[in-house]
């Protein structure tokens, strides 16, 4: 597993193998259990040598932060090389049409930036959390909101990651992970956002089918979806609505599901936002996602991630501003110098008279 040439080198021994062949096998396996221990040190050391952001050149180079690996960083490559050549070209334009092209989430498909943390006998690509990170992180660098990418792999296809029958992973994991179908989640409602016990829309039963009743707003990728989470409530005689909330998957052109127009924001403007309506819309029972009246605890399990991922999300953009800021005032010129050499240096402290 070990690619790098710096690393081959940090490994490399010299054995005397006619030497070896004198040994007992006692002794060659402590021969090698020393090599393997010594090589193990030495990749320690040439991990911890990465620096940390602020002591790189740039918050956004690459090949820094102990937690991410050379693995990570080759892959880091390839997702800044997609934003640059795929996303950032058309970006402005798509902000114009309030929305991104479908042939972006197919190339994204392709290059296996959506469902990475699914795991691969589901569908997805089965990689780990720090190389989703990277995804967020990288189109923040871009400086480009539209894709709904974050929101679509490490949002909502884990529910359905976790809480779906066999059957409706492999009806929906696969088109996900391949950018062919998008899925948004639609909780918040016209009275009701964060406050999840709010929710208005209802599904009650028929024989054994649903029957859907709401409406959904603030709906990322809302226009563009494929298949939607739509959280309602299905008891109301629970003790409390935390107690009467399920989720349903409710896919694009199902009779009665109507989406509203897309909405004008004052930034994201790329990025589909929609209004969703439910007028009797009839879902199997196979369109239930997971247990009965406890969708509110799989929210719970499941906003952890969503927080994690926006506060990543934020930091990253602070950091695409902060050198984007830096680099302006180091090459913009006024008065004969740059801005930065023209920075004003607080007075030296007084000491106060006595």
């Amino acid at each position: 597993h070990i690619h790098s040439p710096q690393r081959r080198a940090v490994c490399r021994r010299t054995v005397d193998f006619d030497m070896l062949g004198s040994c007992s096998s006692a002794a060659l396996r402590a021969v090698n259990v020393g090599i393997r221990a010594g090589r193990a040190a030495q990749l320690r050391l040439v991990h911890t040598m990465r620096p940390e952001p602020h002591s790189a050149a740039s918050l956004m180079d690459i090949g820094t932060r102990r937690i991410f690996s050379e693995e990570h960083d080759i892959f880091r490559q390839s997702v800044r090389r997609f934003f640059q050549e795929e996303v950032a070209p058309y970006h402005t334009q798509w902000e114009k049409e309030g929305q991104v092209s479908r042939e972006v989430w197919k190339k994204a498909g392709e290059q296996g930036l959506l469902g990475l943390c699914i795991p691969a006998e589901q569908g997805g690509i089965g990689g780990d959390l720090l190389s989703a990170a990277i995804v967020w992180e990288e189109q923040m660098y871009s400086n480009c909101t539209g894709p709904g990418f974050s929101l679509h792999s490490d949002i909502v296809m884990p529910y359905i990651s976790h809480y779906g029958t066999p059957s409706q992973v492999q009806r929906f994991i696969p088109p996900l992970a391949a950018g062919t179908s998008i899925a948004a989640i639609a909780m918040t409602e016209p009275g009701a956002g964060s406050d999840l016990q709010g929710v208005r829309t209802y599904a009650k039963r028929d024989g054994s089918d649903w029957i859907l009743n709401g409406n959904k707003v603030f709906i990322s990728n809302g226009w563009m979806s494929n298949v939607v989470v739509v959280v309602a409530v299905t008891d109301r005689e629970a003790t409390s609505a935390a107690h009467g909330l399920s989720l349903f998957l409710v896919e694009d052109g199902t009779p009665g599901f109507i989406k509203g127009r897309k909405l004008e924001k004052i930034g994201l403007k790329a990025q589909d936002t929609a209004e969703l309506f439910f007028e009797d819309v009839r879902l199997p029972a196979d369109a239930l996602l997971g247990p009965e009246n406890k969708g509110f605890y799989c929210l719970m399990a499941e906003l952890l991630q969503e927080r994690l991922l926006i506060g990543a999300l934020a930091m990253a953009s602070c950091e695409f501003m902060f050198e984007e800021t830096r680099r302006y005032v180091m090459q913009r010129k006024a008065f004969g110098k740059t801005i930065a050499q023209l920075q004003v240096s607080p007075p030296a402290a007084r000491t106060p008279s006595r």
